[in-house]
């Protein structure tokens, strides 16, 4: 029965709120100390995945994967990569289809649920011969693709995969989208918006004809994206559609390395079906903290050494495995 009560977490004096945690570390955070060796690498449908390499000759890696719209040098990727190299891993954080600062060649690009991708990352870092252990962390929507990773692949998960630690993730992504429809969370909609059209034109640019933003100034929601962008691009019906195929909380009882799932309380993106507490009773693997404090992708600490909490935490569990 993995479920993780109390949370060790504990915010900051005047960081108790949710909207805090998640707006301060995004606009204020700096993160010395981390530099990356970048590698293009090739995808089976001849597109490419930049690769962003922190190596500390370890012979255990931590693949990060970034949340919406991110990309490894957003300040809670690099802090992860710090923490893990501190604690003698090394980390490769990779970008997602046109989230590298080029874009990509494929009218598709990526989605919070495609897993195929971060599988291609995993194979070419084991076929190095390097690691004898892989383990996965996830931020937000790239915690959704982890956990359905290990889901997707269950009993047949390959070693040297030996476990994940996940934060802030939309386990039920319907049920984040309505949430951040709401008014009180429009700002950071906006912003998504924002960053996805411009996404868009860049696609244009590449392949005219192929893709257009007639009319993208009446998008709202995260709906009518999904709905006109995400399923014509991946082959769903409509945004429903691919928020029940994409969620990974349908997979969490099949994944079979240690997980650890936090999810914040007051975070302003998520709602109460993105707290899978029966999940993790039911299972040996899966585990789920639930902090009162953290925000989205917050989890704001001061501490000495310049690491937060949920940095401190995923080495922790990673350590234990």
């Amino acid at each position: 029965m993995p479920l993780i009560d109390p949370s060790s977490y504990v915010p900051p004096a005047l960081f108790s709120n949710g909207h805090i945690q998640t707006i301060f570390p995004a606009l204020l955070r700096k993160v010395d100390g981390v530099f990356y060796h970048r590698e293009r690498i090739a995808t089976p449908d001849e597109d490419f995945l930049d690769l962003d390499w922190s190596r500390m000759g370890a012979r255990r890696l931590g693949v990060v994967c970034h949340g919406l719209e991110g990309d490894s040098t957003r300040a809670y990727v690099m802090g992860m990569v710090r923490a893990l190299n501190g604690a003698g891993w090394d980390a490769l954080a990779w970008n997602y289809r046109g989230c590298s600062g080029e874009i990509n060649r494929r009218l598709r690009f990526y989605h919070s649920g495609e897993t195929g991708d971060l599988g291609t990352v995993i194979a070419h870092a084991v076929a190095s011969g390097v690691y004898e252990k892989v383990a996965l962390i996830g931020f937000s929507a790239g915690g959704n693709i982890v956990l359905k990773y290990l889901g997707e692949k269950g009993e047949s998960l390959a070693m040297p995969v030996c476990g994940a630690a996940a934060f802030s993730v939309p386990c039920d992504l319907g049920a984040s989208a309505r949430r951040l429809a709401d008014p009180g969370n429009r700002f950071y909609l906006r912003r998504f918006l924002k960053l996805l059209h411009e996404k868009i034109r860049r696609k244009m640019e590449l392949m005219p004809g192929e893709i257009d933003d007639r009319d993208y100034d009446r998008i709202k929601t995260f709906k009518e994206f999904d709905d006109r962008y995400t399923a014509r691009l991946f082959g769903f019906k409509d945004a429903e559609d691919y928020w029940r195929r994409a969620s990974c909380k349908p997979y969490l009882e099949r994944i079979r390395v240690p997980a650890l799932l936090v999810n914040a309380l007051d975070d302003p993106f998520l709602t109460p079906e993105c707290r899978p507490v029966e999940q993790a009773r039911r299972s040996p693997f899966f585990f789920l903290e639930l902090p009162g404090s953290g925000g989205h992708v917050g989890f704001v600490s001061f501490a000495r050494d310049g690491r937060y909490w949920s940095e401190r935490r995923a080495v922790e569990f990673l350590d234990a495995m």
